[in-house]
């Protein structure tokens, strides 16, 4: 046949539900699908068969991906479903029973095969070339760098090993290859993600590899320590408390990594703590936010925390939004506790009635929304090195050290003079908000 007839590309449409780790799933399984040679639609009728990546964490996460199903059927007919409520088929099937194949999470193989049986391989050896960064779904100047699956605790709220495994985390040779290749395609930052970042290489035994020559343990400070030579902004999310990450809070204070930690505290009741089979739950937390913040004063400290916890009692909270404000935390997110099936919480007595749990979790919103208000008041006048997402008609929008993408807040620059995305602008920080800040061009020296 004439190259002038070669067949039509096979194209794939593709839905990312959930969190950051399941957005690193969907990028390899994408970049798998473009090295083989299948183009990617944006349509459900443009698209031979559509991929959902789901999530099965909490209820509401649970009916967002069984109605992205839903959608993709209603305006394809063939879908393949992947993600961590793959790992629940038969509530996929229940709901959906036309799906073309389920698979569970990092089941990229499994996805390919099912791929490969209903929208056959192209066989042009020309198309199967993809970036050496490979395919992202976020923007071209920051990228997401998952370090390991699945987790080793076992929180009486969660069912994530049971969707993703225990702890595998990934060797440290190859984790410093992709932040490279990251790095020279014109990333700006990596965000480090996993279940449990700070147990990173702890199922490896911390086994001892080179990379570019240097030997490198696979452990959480050397590996912070190496991605901080490599030139980005380096935040690292989802971090436990534990002992061992107060050694890398002196890399923050030297501007190796940022002066950022994501920490899931969840609360700070010691009664609510251990039923919720918290990790390092008997630790003195605020003990050690002070010893981090005395070692690098620029610290952010982002968390998130469950109200309404089985036989949470009016202390418990009251002893939460005392901890609250001792702590001073700068960045806040908070939930009122949903029972997920298969969680062991769901086994407790003395369920908080909803608008109780409601009416704490409004108290406590406010109380977080009061600390951040005046913590970013505290701001104006400093001056600040920003990372540009945006830029239109009205200014550009950026984010200084403390903001991470899609979660915290954003700075607010009116007149950036000539920028793009991607650009690091010095800054004079002139307002805030309870979240926000706004800033102008900080005069040249």
């Amino acid at each position: 046949m004439s190259r002038q007839r070669k067949a039509r590309v096979p194209r794939i449409g593709f839905v990312s539900l959930g969190c950051p780790k399941a957005l690193v799933d969907s990028e390899r399984i994408l970049t798998q699908l473009r090295a083989e040679g299948y183009a990617v639609s944006p349509t459900y009728e443009g698209a031979d068969l559509v991929v959902v990546n789901t999530c099965g964490f909490i209820d509401a996460a649970v009916e967002e991906s069984l109605g992205a199903i839903g959608e993709a059927l209603d305006r394809n007919g063939r879908v393949v479903v992947t993600g961590c409520l793959g790992a629940r088929r038969e509530a996929i099937l229940e709901r959906h029973p036309k799906v073309l194949g389920i698979t569970g999470p990092q089941a990229y193989q499994e996805v390919m095969g099912i791929v490969h049986e209903h929208v056959p391989k192209p066989h042009d050896p020309f198309m199967d070339l993809v970036p050496p960064q490979g395919v992202r779904l976020t923007p071209r100047h920051y990228a997401y760098l998952k370090i390991s699956e699945g987790c080793n605790h076992r929180c009486s709220f969660c069912i994530i090993p049971s969707l993703r495994g225990d702890l595998v985390s990934r060797p440290i040779a190859e984790v410093m290859d992709e932040a490279g290749r990251l790095v020279r395609a014109g990333v700006k930052e990596l965000l480090v993600v996993s279940q449990d970042t700070s147990a990173y290489g702890a199922d490896l035994r911390y086994r001892l590899e080179l990379w570019n020559g240097q030997p490198l343990k696979a452990r959480f400070l050397d590996l912070a320590r190496a991605l901080g030579g490599l030139g980005a902004w380096v935040r690292l999310h989802y971090v436990y408390p534990y002992p061992h990450v107060d050694e890398v809070v002196p890399l923050m204070a030297e501007g190796r990594v940022l002066p950022y930690l994501d920490i899931p505290f969840q609360h700070a009741s010691p009664r609510i703590l251990k039923l919720m089979r918290r990790p390092a739950h008997a630790e003195d937390t605020l003990a050690r936010i002070r010893r981090w913040r005395e070692i690098c004063p620029q610290l952010t400290l982002r968390s998130t925390f469950i109200v309404g916890f089985p036989s949470e009692t009016d202390a418990d909270f009251e002893t939460l939004l005392d901890w609250l404000e001792a702590a001073q935390l700068d960045r806040v997110g908070c939930f009122t506790y949903s029972p997920v099936a298969g969680a062991a919480a769901n086994d407790l007595p003395d369920p908080v009635p909803a608008d109780v749990a409601a009416e704490r979790h409004a108290r406590f919103m406010e109380a977080a929304a009061r600390i951040s208000t005046a913590k970013l008041a505290a701001k104006i006048g400093t001056h600040l090195r920003v990372l540009v997402d945006t830029v239109g008609p009205d200014g550009a929008v950026a984010r200084s050290p403390g903001d991470a993408p899609e979660i915290d807040g954003v700075v607010r620059i009116a007149r950036p003079g000539p920028c793009q995305p991607g650009d690091f602008l010095d800054v004079t920080i002139t307002g805030a908000d309870a979240y926000d800040l706004t800033a102008s061009p900080a005069a040249a020296a």
